[in-house]
């Protein structure tokens, strides 16, 4: 094989190892940053999984923060309610400004993880309107309204989300 090939092939095989090792660092990145929607009852009956379970998956909470369960010490910012689906509810605790829209019997996703059976979050988003609500979601608590004849219409589930 003369010089000139043998450079060729050695740049193209570089090229092919370049292209190999940036493909499976953007996958790992990407694999890192997912955050599945589950919600209470999913997470609670084990269909989440035991990384979920266990604290070491980071994921999304989706449900209606119960009402009655708000609850903030005065001049605190870490807040604590329950995240309903209508079948299960599950504790959050949350350390931050809540979204101005942020209340009771609203829809509401939370991104953090479990630990000691508390959902530790670390952002929360609130509805935003009546017009918008993640379709994950809106699919989740449709199938627990369906299994407890709950009209969607009336009790609000298809609504949105604000950061």
């Amino acid at each position: 094989m003369n010089p000139t090939r043998r450079r060729r092939l050695w740049f193209v095989l570089a090229l092919v190892a370049a292209a190999g090792v940036s493909t499976t660092l953007v996958a790992l990145a990407l694999q890192r940053n997912i955050a599945y929607l589950y919600t209470p009852a999913e997470i609670l009956d084990g269909r989440a999984g035991d990384p979920v379970a266990s604290g070491e998956a980071r994921f999304r909470l989706g449900g209606m923060v119960a009402e009655g369960s708000f609850e903030r010490p005065s001049g605190s910012l870490e807040s604590r309610f329950l995240v309903s689906d209508g079948d299960a509810a599950l504790p959050v605790l949350y350390t931050g400004l809540l979204p101005d829209l942020f209340r009771e019997n609203q829809a509401v996703v939370a991104t953090g993880r479990m630990r000691d059976g508390v959902f530790m979050a670390e952002e929360v988003l609130a509805k935003h309107d009546e017009t918008y609500m993640p379709k994950e979601l809106a699919d989740k608590m449709g199938v627990a309204h369906q299994k407890h004849g709950i009209d969607e219409a009336a009790d609000g589930a298809s609504q949105g989300m604000q950061r």
